[in-house]
């Protein structure tokens, strides 16, 4: 179920054969341009090959033909770009350069188009989630540890967790741009020998054209930004995963707390009409734990033998590929949920009080240490608390039985600390101040 997913289409064809292809040949132009601004190669031959580095102008028949008859990912496309350009500009093309060089710098030019998308939908996100926070501050509810009542929290407290998480996974892919966008030209054995110093600057220009950086040391077998960027999004999609997991939850009959987006006429059994089922959270869940299985592939990739390897060039791009892929669902699954997600204040105020009042045993105990010590006070809560659970009884009643208790807090003391709305900490002022920086973000990266 995924009808929702506005990029799927966008990032899933970004990676066929057509994008590919161009990728390649725009790394080639930038290329030409780069030598050209040398003097390596004459500009007229740069022109040409900038203009005719368009895929729709070649015949993808010949460039299929010697696919089929080289087994070589690029060396057929050459050609063709070879024979459209003509004898003038023709011998020019991939001058000096290795494969590898071309298909890895095109990768990279469609991973940052994915790139610029995911920054933008986490931009939209964090202005939903910014939204939900600020309306969210004061819905009192059980903050739960172990999966069980701890203090009272307020949703608008949790989803500033989330916004705070968010915000630094936009900052490590804002900061990983100058290390993974970058040219290669190292030539066959990334050495350089077929370009020498020149290469250097070469290199350089043709990320200037690309809006690229430049590879510091342009060898074949470094792979490590390229797993920096998968982990990143790994990172991402755990995070994500937590969210998700976290609504589910909610979601549930038991908690009754929020529930996710459920358009109506949507079936969620094909045998029980009345389940009302978080599908699109589910989802979320699924592709991430998927995306992390691209982690140690991404690491195995880096183990590379010598000065090349393609068994693990095959690893990185099917891991970089697929990873984005799902990061996109994943980053649309979360806009979707978010933007109508359904919260149910009543019910987190009801569940408040499923524990009598134990859930604020911490008050208690901090007021009462005030007057005889915290160690004490703990034990004497302690006791309380317990009783009132072993024995089924109102902790109100157990706690006025304890001695040590009834020495210092009236009945009405008592009942005004178990007011669970004013033992909150900072929820509040945690999910304002994220709520400001989650819109300060947001504008940032859509540029608002």
């Amino acid at each position: 179920m995924a009808p929702y997913i506005k990029n799927k289409t966008e990032i899933s064809e970004m990676f066929n054969e057509t994008n590919i292809f161009q990728s390649y040949l725009d790394v080639e132009a930038a290329l030409a341009r780069a030598q050209a601004k040398q003097e390596i190669i004459p500009t007229m031959a740069a022109e040409i090959i900038s203009e005719k580095a368009k895929l729709e102008l070649l015949n993808t028949e010949r460039i299929y033909e010697g696919l089929d008859k080289t087994g070589h990912p690029l060396v057929p496309l050459i050609w063709e770009l070879d024979r459209v350009c003509g004898e003038e500009a023709g011998g020019y093309i991939h001058w000096g350069a290795t494969t590898q060089n071309i298909t890895q710098t095109g990768k990279l030019l469609l991973i940052r188009k994915c790139h610029n998308i995911f920054l933008k939908d986490l931009g939209n996100l964090l202005h939903i989630l910014g939204n939900l926070a600020a309306e969210t501050k004061d819905y009192a509810m059980p903050g739960r540890t172990h999966g069980q009542h701890a203090v009272p929290a307020t949703f608008g407290y949790k989803v500033a967790v989330w916004i705070d998480e968010l915000m630094r996974h936009v900052d490590r892919l804002k900061d990983s741009e100058d290390r993974v966008f970058v040219a290669m030209l190292g030539g066959g054995a990334g050495t350089m020998a077929s370009v020498g110093m020149e290469g250097l600057e070469t290199q350089r220009l043709i990320g200037e054209e690309l809006g690229f950086g430049s590879m510091s040391m342009p060898s074949r077998v470094i792979g490590d930004h390229l797993t920096e960027y998968i982990m990143i999004l790994a990172m991402l999609a755990a995070t994500a995963s937590k969210m998700s997991r976290e609504i589910y939850t909610m979601m549930k009959q038991e908690f009754g707390e929020v529930e996710e987006p459920i358009p109506i006429g949507a079936v969620g059994s094909s045998t029980m009409p009345q389940k009302r089922n978080p599908h699109l959270c589910q989802d979320v869940v699924a592709w991430a734990a998927e995306v992390r299985t691209f982690v140690p592939m991404s690491l195995e990739a880096m183990q590379t033998e010598h000065e090349a390897d393609k068994t693990t060039s095959i690893m990185i791009n099917s891991a970089i590929d697929r990873t984005c892929i799902l990061v996109a669902q994943i980053t649309n699954g979360l806009i979707e949920v978010f933007s109508d997600l359904k919260v149910f204040p009543e019910r987190m105020r009801q569940n408040l009080d499923l524990s009598g009042g134990l859930i604020l045993s911490e008050r208690i105990m901090l007021e009462l240490g005030q007057k005889m010590g915290r160690q004490k006070a703990h034990d004497a809560v302690y006791e309380a608390a317990q009783r009132s659970v072993n024995e089924k009884r109102p902790f109100t009643e157990t706690l006025q039985e304890e001695p040590e208790v009834a020495k210092h807090l009236t009945k009405e003391e008592i009942l005004g600390l178990l007011d669970p709305e004013q033992y909150t900490g900072l929820s509040a002022y945690f999910a304002e101040e994220f709520a400001i920086k989650a819109e300060q973000k947001s504008k940032e990266l859509l540029g608002r």
